[in-house]
């Protein structure tokens, strides 16, 4: 993938964030998209290897659309500044939808490339089915957490949204109900890929990846 590029391409649509420019500029980006599914696949094909689950995700369907949805945002900026993919099975990417936990990861016009695992903001009902494992599968829980291989890569669960007070049905006293306050189960990092090629982009996102499978494994199974 030419990463030079797309960080151009990238960069510009954020100082240049209308439609007059967007249809100018088309063919890069049609170029630019046929790479990053590329990409995509790829890193599919990898990931099942230790997430069979995976293989059935169709990798023009784990694509985010490039178009931002206007309707209920205050910033009518129609186009997203960043190429990205949720790896999920089937493609979906709402956990209404069977996505559930989601390999995640954005590259943008600064030069970055963000990595994510696991569930982000999950709707209610499902976030009471977490928080429910979590008492079911207490000892599973502490040994995703204590994993060497993820906290080095990731260090801890983010605590985005963290409720003050324990969620209603949830003793205070139990030993993790600081985590079942959590209103994400995700860890998440990001680095500068200046001067890489795309094998460097596949390889950092597989070892991540390949370290938070626990995670998502466990959360597949609340």
């Amino acid at each position: 993938m030419h990463l030079i590029d797309l960080k151009a391409f990238l960069s510009e649509l954020a100082e240049n964030n209308n439609r007059a420019w967007f249809v100018m500029n088309k063919p890069r980006y049609d170029i630019l998209r046929a790479e990053f599914v590329q990409l995509v696949s790829a890193l599919i094909t990898e990931i099942a290897r230790f997430d069979p689950a995976i293989a059935g995700c169709d990798p023009k369907k784990a694509l985010f659309r490039i178009n931002r949805d206007m309707r209920f945002s205050h910033d009518k900026s129609p186009y997203k500044t960043t190429f990205s993919s949720s790896i999920v099975p089937n493609g979906r990417k709402k956990p209404s939808e069977g996505g559930g936990p989601a390999y995640y990861f954005q590259l943008d016009g600064n030069g970055r490339l963000f990595f994510a695992c696991g569930e982000y903001m999950p709707p209610s009902d499902r976030l009471k089915a977490i928080r429910t494992h979590i008492l079911n599968d207490s000892a599973g829980f502490q040994a995703v957490l204590a994993d060497k291989k993820l906290k080095r890569e990731f260090g801890s669960l983010q605590e985005e949204g963290k409720l003050q007070r324990p969620p209603k049905g949830f003793d205070a006293s139990h030993a993790l109900i600081e985590y079942i306050k959590f209103k994400n189960f995700m860890v998440w990092t990001e680095v500068q890929i200046e001067g890489w090629d795309g094998a460097q982009v596949q390889s950092t996102l597989l070892k991540a990846f390949q370290s938070a499978q626990p995670l998502v494994q466990w959360l597949r199974a609340a």
